[in-house]
């Protein structure tokens, strides 16, 4: 049987629910700790891979902040997608490694979440070659998106730029993110060792470097049986 907690670990597991505690974290240790051991800002999107089926339904979480972000800006944008709606997604047919691909309105950002195989920089470059015109008009209305135009031109510029806006991707296996940090800190693979209890603390410090995440690389998988199949097989209803 364990031993039951004592006093002190029953105080040391209440103090993240404690007012003081989450004031001080906030303005004190972790301002504190981001300036004594800061993490890098760590780059978006999925990880070169080794393995081809790690390289099959990759996602993008592209993050586009709008230069208004009012309702009259908002509302802009997606005048701006829905009057191209038929040639960008002429443009992803004709791309042919994107399985799915949606636009989002999200408080000022103007984002697209797409899935699609294969290699970063080539499913933006063939993307861009086929309807480069038409994200001209998106640019417009992104902060920073005029100095991408046109991008059919731009082609490496835009590319670096949608790399730069895409969500970091948290590693799958929480104790990776030890080895991306030191990666991007220029550690090589014969550092020292980390402890696992500083885990929640290299999360926290990433978070702040990263504030907007992607939580690990997402459910990917070719449909199987579905749970209705399974049923029907066995003979069981509902």
């Amino acid at each position: 049987m364990t031993d039951a907690p004592g006093w002190l670990d029953r105080f040391v597991d209440s103090l993240p629910e404690r007012g003081w505690f989450q004031f001080l974290s906030r303005y004190v240790v972790v301002p504190y700790w981001a300036w004594r051991d800061p993490k890098p800002k760590l780059p978006g999107g999925p990880r070169p891979a080794a393995q081809p089926g790690e390289n099959l339904q990759c996602m993008m979480n592209l993050i586009m902040p709008l230069k208004d972000p009012s309702p009259v800006g908002r509302a802009k944008a997606a005048l701006a997608i829905a009057q191209n709606v038929d040639a960008i997604f002429d443009g992803l047919d004709n791309v042919g490694t994107v399985h799915t691909a949606r636009f989002l309105l999200l408080d000022g950002n103007l984002c697209m979440i797409s899935v699609y195989d294969g290699d970063f920089s080539n499913y933006i470059r063939d993307f861009i070659v086929t309807i480069g015109s038409v994200f001209d008009e998106i640019m417009d209305l992104v902060v920073g998106g005029e100095e991408l135009k046109p991008t059919a031109q731009n082609v490496d510029k835009f590319i670096a730029w949608v790399h730069a806006h895409d969500l970091f991707q948290a590693p799958d296996f929480p104790t990776d993110l030890f080895t991306l940090q030191d990666e991007a800190k220029g550690v090589g693979p014969g550092g020292p060792p980390h402890e696992l209890r500083s885990l929640p603390r290299a999360l926290i410090l990433q978070l702040h470097a990263n504030p907007n995440i992607s939580l690990g690389g997402g459910y990917r998988a070719y449909p199987g049986f579905s749970a209705a199949q399974v049923r029907a097989k066995f003979g069981v209803g509902w």
